[in-house]
């Protein structure tokens, strides 16, 4: 089972949305896939149509205070073989309440681990989604995850905070968890009458190489419209732009898990 982190510590660059796609897209190819919302904002909560009310204890929040653990907290979606953790604005206290906890950064990591090994655990993925940030959750997530996915919009400043983003990742792995790697990069908000995201596709793949998924993400108005309906846009327009890449998108990321598998 993986569990891989959807990170990027700039806003707005797609990631809840690349978290939803594709966890909806490989729930249609048969995995079971938990969404963990890692994110105050609760984003990926609405947006795969649960709540995120503050005050509820059935949270994440819940589980990194120590008064529920993970299997009390599973949500079921509308959506077959798609379940999640959801989150509120409960978790921006976190960062505070654990301030004397030397070991805080491992606290999703063991509850994770106390999850797996218990025998009800049948997922093929994890996906984490991120706050948009460098902070306490972020690395909680950067320690407990295999792998990472980051996805980069196709615009100025983009490459800049992915210098300072490894820089983090390195820093974990040196320090907290050895074994995190780099899944992917995935392109998004791809404007194609933009030179300027012809050019940043360019930088990133000449810098990255085959790091950068083949797949790109356009601007498309579906997709920003989903999430106000509770639902990945593969299930709101299956025909729009946005659902073909990240149908795509799913396809790339499933056949990546072989290539993984046979170069091992």
């Amino acid at each position: 089972m993986q569990i891989i982190s959807i990170i990027n510590q700039k806003g707005g660059v797609g990631k809840t949305t690349t978290v939803i796609n594709l966890a909806a897209g490989l729930a249609q190819h048969e995995k079971k896939v938990l969404v963990i919302d890692l994110d105050p904002q609760g984003n990926a909560t609405t947006g795969l149509g649960l709540s995120n009310l503050e005050g509820s204890t059935d949270t994440i929040y819940g589980v990194l205070n120590g008064t529920r653990v993970i299997s009390d907290v599973i949500r079921k979606t509308e959506f077959k073989n798609l379940d999640i953790i959801t989150s509120n604005v409960d978790l921006s206290g976190l960062e505070v309440e654990t301030a004397d906890d030397s070991m805080r950064a491992f606290i999703l990591k063991r509850e994770l681990t106390a999850y797996l090994n218990d025998s009800r655990a049948t997922y093929d993925y994890v996906l984490i989604d991120c706050p948009p940030s460098l902070s306490l959750l972020t690395v909680m997530a950067l320690v407990s995850s295999h792998s990472l996915l980051v996805p980069l919009q196709t615009e100025f400043f983009a490459l800049e905070g992915l210098t300072q983003l490894m820089k983090t990742i390195e820093r974990i792995k040196v320090n907290l968890n050895p074994e995190l790697k780099i899944r992917g990069i995935l392109l998004t908000m791809f404007d194609k009458r933009n030179k300027l995201s012809t050019q940043v596709e360019k930088e990133a793949r000449d810098y990255f190489n085959e790091k950068v998924y083949l797949t790109v993400i356009p601007r498309n108005v579906r997709l920003s419209e989903a999430p106000s309906h509770g639902m990945p846009v593969l299930m709101y327009d299956k025909s729009c732009p946005g659902s073909k890449s990240y149908f795509n998108f799913t396809d790339e990321f499933i056949n990546q898990e072989q290539t993984i598998g046979s170069a091992a």
